[in-house]
């Protein structure tokens, strides 16, 4: 008697990894401008948020870099090892609503309670990893109602766009200008993609602008990270595990699982679970919030070009993290003096094509109601016991679906 044999718990790659030489055959102009533009979207405001979290939380400049090195430099490491093997984008960073969310305890718990928070809240994230509980639950949402959340979390983006150039025309407009001239004329756009044209014009529109003040001491001096020991308190892991697992788990990953399957790739559920877990325990050690697969990151690399080439933009964007990360220090000041609405248009327009492909698939046939309420739950951003509003917005719209929709459940997708 013969059966088939089970799956594996942990995905395996579809093919071989792909040699040196296939990587650079695979890195065009477009996944090195998308890479580029994907990181320069985390390393700002992003970076801020940490920064600001920091000082409300009485943590040190040395505390903070050390965040800031352990969010870049292991996550980057990763974020080019799992995209090389499974040919897959895989961008990796740590949990932005985990990361307000610890604000608030660092005002009654000490740095290293916190700490031994993100360690626990890995142990449990590889635990759920290794039960295969995160793929059944994730693939029981509707996709609809997923995509609903997806275009509540990535609507900002636009939004921020159109902000942009009524707040700093002179930056944000021609950066549009440019990016709707070369996808409008397809025969300049194949010589240089809308994306590249929009960077391009945007450097020239700041370097013609007002000379930016840069901080004193910025640089690419590399700054070592300070190890610290994690204490295990009961009422600081009793408030924070359950909301950052939740946080990265679902509001996090459930970003970026949803956009890459959107842009036809099958990320490695588990695998990437297991990574998040196992990762984040290591960066804990030096002071970093949780790991996730990031969503808009994710998006802006897999939004343009040839599918079976994404990675190479993924890897781009590890690379890059790395060297931030090691310069983490010196170099972050630097970062956060571009303009805003250069960062805001190049995030603005990278995430055009995934918030309509987030449109289509929410409000294509099935789930309507849920969709819609998902995203609205979700574009409202207000958090509910301390739990983003991606979460509370996947909630309530698959609430609503089996309130209203109850037959869209019994339907083949």
């Amino acid at each position: 008697m013969s059966s088939a044999a089970p799956a594996p718990l942990l995905e395996r790659p579809a093919s071989a990894p792909p040699s040196p030489s296939r990587v650079l055959a695979d890195l065009g102009p477009g996944q090195a401008v998308t890479g580029l533009i994907g990181f320069i979207f985390a390393a700002t405001g992003p970076v801020a948020v940490i920064l600001a979290t920091g000082e409300r939380g009485g943590l040190s400049a040395a505390q903070m870099a050390s965040w800031i090195f352990g969010v870049f430099f292991v996550n980057g490491l990763l974020t080019i090892a799992l995209s090389w093997r499974y040919r897959t984008p895989l961008v990796f960073f740590w949990t932005i609503p985990g990361t307000v969310l610890v604000g608030p305890a660092l005002a009654h718990a000490t740095h290293a309670e916190v700490l031994g928070a993100f360690v626990v809240t890995g142990a449990l994230m590889a635990a759920l990893a290794l039960t295969g509980w995160v793929r059944r639950a994730l693939s029981a949402a509707p996709m609809p109602i997923v995509m609903g959340m997806v275009a509540g979390v990535f609507l900002r983006f636009g939004l921020d766009l159109v902000r942009a150039v009524h707040e700093d025309v002179a930056i944000a407009a021609p950066m549009v200008l440019a990016f709707v001239a070369l996808s409008a004329w397809p025969a300049a756009g194949r010589r240089v993609p809308p994306m590249i044209g929009a960077l391009a014009v945007g450097v020239v529109a700041i370097a013609l602008g007002p000379p930016l003040a840069w901080p004193a001491g910025a640089g690419l001096a590399i700054g070592p990270p300070t190890l610290y020991a994690p204490v295990f308190s009961w009422p600081v892991l009793l408030e924070l595990v359950v909301p950052l697992a939740i946080t990265v788990l679902v509001v996090q990953n459930g970003q970026g699982f949803a956009v890459l399957k959107a842009a036809g790739h099958e990320p490695p559920v588990n695998v990437v679970t297991l990574a998040c877990g196992l990762v984040s325990m290591v960066t804990s050690f030096v002071g970093s919030a949780s790991t996730c697969l990031t969503g808009p990151t994710n998006a802006i690399v897999a939004s343009s070009g040839e599918r079976h080439r994404h990675y190479a933009g993924a890897i781009v964007v590890g690379l890059l993290a790395v060297a931030f990360g090691l310069a983490a220090s010196r170099f972050t000041p630097a970062l956060l003096a571009a303009p805003k609405a250069f960062i805001a248009t190049l995030g603005g327009l990278a995430m055009l094509r995934v918030l309509h492909a987030a449109f289509s698939t929410a409000f294509r046939d099935r789930f309507p109601v849920g969709a819609l309420a998902s995203f609205l739950v979700t574009g409202a951003d207000l958090p509910i016991l301390g739990i983003g509003a991606p979460f509370w917005g996947l909630v309530v719209g698959i609430a609503v679906s089996w309130a209203m929709e109850r037959g869209d459940f019994t339907k083949t997708a």
